[in-house]
């Protein structure tokens, strides 16, 4: 496979780019056309549709969220590590603003108002992360590191929505230490809980 990218990956990584910045009705053709530096036409081409190229953009994500995982398991075999590794991830994309927000997080915020095909990727997504972290929760109590208070699926809802919850805050006080400071005891509280 080359490293030359393709004017679909063109479009679609402006499209994460203005999703993450705006939201699904936050931009147009228009705003991908003049930043990638393509006709509105061309852009149809790829994707006939918004609802299309966001669909793909979610499944896009949500693959690559998968191989993330996979590489975080590999190696970070401990479960405690694990949940620390992938806060890690999003507290180091927040802070040098590469990725400031979860695209899926994001957009299901906009669900209501989502066409169909992206809110039913979207709840994929989050179904496949919600399944990691209960297996990272149910493998943390058996291997006696982790102690829940509720079911390791109600706890790996919490902790996905407490992580979610830390980006949406550091966003809105403009403060990446601000994530830190809200996922560092949501997982230390799971840790001593055990002793």
């Amino acid at each position: 496979m080359s490293n030359l990218t393709t004017t679909s990956d063109d479009i679609l990584r402006c499209a994460r780019s203005l999703t993450i910045a705006g939201g699904y009705n936050g931009f147009s053709y228009a705003d991908i056309s003049q930043v990638v530096g393509i006709r509105k036409a061309s852009i149809h081409h790829h994707f006939p549709s918004k609802a299309e190229l966001v669909r793909t953009l979610v499944v896009r994500y949500r693959e690559e969220a998968e191989v993330g995982i996979a590489e975080l398991e590999r190696h970070h075999p401990d479960p405690v590590d694990q949940l620390r590794a992938y806060t890690g991830f999003w507290r180091d994309c927040i802070a040098d603003g590469t990725v400031t927000f979860c695209v899926c997080a994001l957009l299901a915020s906009e669900i209501p108002a989502l066409p169909p095909e992206i809110a039913l990727e979207v709840r994929a997504y989050f179904r496949a992360l919600s399944a990691w972290l209960t297996s990272v929760m149910e493998r943390g109590v058996k291997q006696g590191q982790l102690t829940l208070s509720g079911t390791a699926r109600s706890e790996a809802e919490s902790f996905m929505a407490t992580v979610h919850g830390a980006m949406l805050s550091a966003r809105a006080y403009g403060d990446p230490s601000i994530f830190d400071a809200v996922t560092r005891p949501l997982i230390e509280r799971l840790v001593a809980a055990r002793q």
